[in-house]
């Protein structure tokens, strides 16, 4: 149903006597989506587009907005309504920048103890984001973090790491290779 689209952010509370709404966007650019002319709300499970009218910035991911044909005496049934936009609206991301979505099936390869697996999912947690990778002994949680990623090949489809070997042997055992 939205394996299409991403997720933008929601809607929190009513702002004003106009029916314009506070949007908590969830993204690290929200900058990005300051000039958007419409986006897909989650009605009953369904992606609906609504046009925006206006866009205010609050603050840096917060964003007072003015959709068409929601008035003051209807904005109320909007609080906790989560925003999505279509995935082909995605900025491109090159390097070792990538989205979750992107990387699903990916396999993970460490410089110092090989294939690990491929990605199974993204955890994804207030303070971080982990790799889950299926490996053939088990289930192998790798934190998603910059120093960790040493290339992302997107012809490949493959992520080399380099991983804190303690880490991998948690979850596989020691490794004849290193």
């Amino acid at each position: 149903m939205f394996s299409d689209f991403f997720y933008l952010g929601k809607i929190t509370k009513q702002f004003g006597i106009k029916g314009e709404l506070v949007v908590y966007l969830d993204t690290d650019e929200p900058e990005k989506y300051y000039q958007m002319r419409s986006v897909y709300l989650d009605i009953e499970g369904e992606p609906i587009p609504f046009c925006v009218e206006e866009i205010k910035i609050k603050n840096d991911n917060q964003i007072i907005v003015k959709f068409e044909d929601i008035n003051q005496d209807q904005s109320s049934r909007y609080v906790g309504v989560e925003l999505y936009l279509p995935l082909a609206m995605l900025p491109k991301l090159t390097g070792n920048k990538f989205y979750y979505h992107e990387v699903i099936g990916f396999e993970v390869v460490d410089m110092c103890l090989g294939v690990l697996g491929h990605i199974k999912e993204i955890l994804e947690y207030p303070h971080q984001a982990i790799f889950n990778i299926a490996n053939p002994k088990g289930e192998i949680l790798l934190p998603i973090v910059d120093k960790y990623i040493i290339n992302v090949d997107r012809e490949t489809k493959s992520i080399q790491v380099q991983a804190p070997k303690d880490l991998i042997s948690l979850y596989i055992g020691q490794s004849d290779k290193a």
